[in-house]
C-alpha cells in the first residue's frame, strides 16, 4: 500500500481579507512531489483558507490512489487538533469543510501531524502565489508558476554574469544579489515545478512579496505579551493564572517537596502570602474558575484565594508536583551527598529518573501538556487560576516558549508567585507573566 504526505496551508491578508490555500503531496517512500495544489478564495479567514488547504490536499492524494494511507502535516494546530478529533469544531464556517475532508478517505486511512510553519514551506509558498495571483485578477496555474521560475533562472544567470541592469535603489551589484535571493527564495522548500509569479518578477519584487509572506505570518501569529493580540477569529484566549502554593515548613529550607513523599500543609507564612494572593486578584477581578494540585499544600492555598474571590476550587491531578522519589526531604546538598552519580544524570538527562524511582522531567512535561490541552479545551475564552508546584509551572511555560528541558533550572520561582500563559484557538501560546511577587509586598 502507497504513502502519501499531503502538506496544507492557508493565508488571509488581513484575516479577513483576500485569501488562498496551497497543497502539495508527496510520495512517503521517495520524498517526491506528485501533485500541487493551489487557488486563490477571495475574501476570507486564515482558518477557512487552512482547512480549503487540506481538502484539496486530500482530494489530490485520492486521485492519484483512493487506497493509500495517508499522513497529513500542517502548521495549524487548530485544523490538526480538530481533525484529529481532540477539539471540538464550533465555529460553523469550520464545521463543514471538516466534514468535507473527513469525508474524502476513510478515517483509518489518515493520521494528522503539527509541524512547526518552517517545516510546510511547500505548502505556505503555494498558498502566496495563490493569493498574489488573485491580487492580479487571475487564479494559480503550476504551468504559470512553471514558467515565472523558468524566467527567475533566467534572469539570476544574466545577473551572475553582470548582464542584469542595476536596480534604481542601490547600486549595480544589488542587481545580481538581488536576483539571486529571489531565486532561492523561489526555489525553497518546493518539489521542482512551482514558484511564486511575485517574487521572480526582480529584486525588487522579491522584497515587496517577502514583506507581504510577512504581513501574512504576523496575522496568524500571536503577538508579543504585552500587547495580547491574536486574530479575531479565533476568539479570546485560555488564560491560565499560574500560582505557586504559599510556604510550607520545607520552602525556606529549599528542601525536595514533590508528591512521592510527605505532603505537607502551609506554614503561617503561608496561609499569609495565600490570603494576599486573594485580595489581590481580587482586585483584578478576573478570575473566573479555580483548578487545583491535589496536595495538601495547593489545595489550602487554593482555598484561601477562593474565599476571597467567591468561587469553588477543582481538584486535578495532572497539576501535582514531580515525585523526587528517595529525595523527597533533602536538600540539594544532601542529595550530592548521598545520590551523586543519580543527581549527575538527573541534571543532564531529562529522561533520568531520581533515585527510587521518582519521576523524570519528561515524564512530568508529558503529564503537564495532557493537562493543559484538556483543560484549554474545557476553559477556552476564560480566564482560570491553576494552583501548583514549582516543576508544573516551569514546565507550563517552557512549553509554551518552546524552550529546551535544561531552562527549568534557569528559571526562579517564588513561593506564593504568579505566572501567566494565553492559549489560542491555533496552538499558539503566550507568556504574559512570571514569577510576580509584588502582592506580597502590597
Amino acid at each position: 500500500m502507497r504513502e502519501f504526505i499531503v502538506e496544507a496551508d492557508g493565508g488571509s491578508r488581513g484575516n479577513p481579507g483576500p485569501a488562498g490555500y496551497g497543497a502539495v503531496v508527496i510520495d512517503a517512500a521517495t520524498g517526491q512531489t506528485l501533485a500541487e495544489a493551489a487557488e486563490y478564495i477571495g475574501v476570507s479567514t486564515n482558518n477557512v483558507a487552512e482547512y480549503r488547504g487540506l481538502v484539496a490536499g486530500l482530494r489530490a492524494a485520492y486521485d492519484l490512489d483512493p487506497a493509500a494511507t495517508i499522513h497529513v502535516r500542517m502548521d495549524s494546530k487548530l485544523v490538526i487538533e480538530q481533525m484529529s478529533g481532540r477539539w471540538k469544531i464550533k465555529h460553523p464556517d469550520m464545521k463543514p469543510l471538516a466534514f468535507e475532508a473527513a469525508r474524502v478517505y476513510p478515517a483509518a486511512q489518515v493520521t494528522y501531524e503539527w509541524i512547526p510553519r518552517e517545516q510546510n514551506k511547500h505548502a505556505d509558498r503555494l498558498a502566496n502565489e495563490a493569493m498574489d495571483a488573485g491580487k492580479r485578477g487571475e487564479q494559480w496555474s503550476a504551468a504559470a508558476s512553471t514558467a515565472e521560475l523558468e524566467a527567475a533562472d533566467a534572469r539570476a544567470a544574466r545577473a551572475a554574469k553582470g548582464a542584469a541592469e542595476p536596480e534604481p535603489s542601490g547600486p549595480p551589484g544589488d542587481a545580481a544579489a538581488g536576483a539571486a535571493r529571489a531565486r532561492a527564495a523561489l526555489a525553497e522548500g518546493r518539489g521542482s515545478a512551482t514558484a511564486s509569479a511575485s517574487a521572480s518578477a526582480s529584486a525588487a519584487d522579491a522584497e515587496s512579496r517577502a514583506k507581504a509572506e510577512g504581513d501574512v505570518r504576523a496575522a496568524r501569529t500571536v503577538a508579543a505579551p504585552s500587547s495580547g493580540w491574536a486574530p479575531a477569529d479565533m476568539g479570546a484566549p485560555a488564560t491560565f493564572v499560574l500560582l505557586r502554593h504559599g510556604e510550607t515548613p520545607l520552602t525556606p529550607q529549599k528542601r525536595f517537596s514533590g508528591s512521592g513523599g510527605t505532603d505537607p500543609a502551609l506554614s503561617d507564612v503561608g496561609r499569609d502570602q495565600a490570603e494576599r494572593v486573594g485580595a489581590a486578584l481580587a482586585r483584578r477581578g478576573t478570575i473566573q474558575a479555580i483548578v487545583a494540585s491535589p496536595l495538601a499544600r495547593t489545595r489550602e492555598t487554593a482555598g484561601i484565594v477562593a474565599a476571597r474571590l467567591g468561587l469553588e476550587v477543582t481538584v486535578d491531578d495532572g497539576l501535582r508536583e514531580t515525585d523526587f522519589g528517595a529525595w523527597e526531604g533533602l536538600t540539594f546538598g544532601e542529595v550530592r551527598e548521598r545520590y551523586p552519580e543519580d543527581l549527575n544524570a538527573w541534571l543532564a538527562d531529562p529522561e533520568a529518573r531520581p533515585t527510587g524511582d521518582g519521576e523524570s522531567f519528561a515524564a512530568t512535561a508529558t503529564r503537564i501538556a495532557a493537562t493543559r490541552d484538556k483543560l484549554v479545551a474545557a476553559h477556552a475564552g476564560r480566564t482560570v487560576l491553576l494552583v501548583s508546584h514549582v516543576t508544573p509551572i516551569k514546565t507550563f511555560v517552557r512549553l509554551a516558549l518552546g524552550a529546551p528541558p535544561e531552562s527549568l533550572f534557569r528559571m526562579e520561582l517564588s513561593a506564593a508567585s504568579l505566572s501567566a500563559v494565553a492559549y489560542y484557538a491555533d496552538g499558539n501560546a503566550s507568556v504574559r507573566l512570571f514569577n510576580d511577587t509584588s502582592h506580597l509586598r502590597a
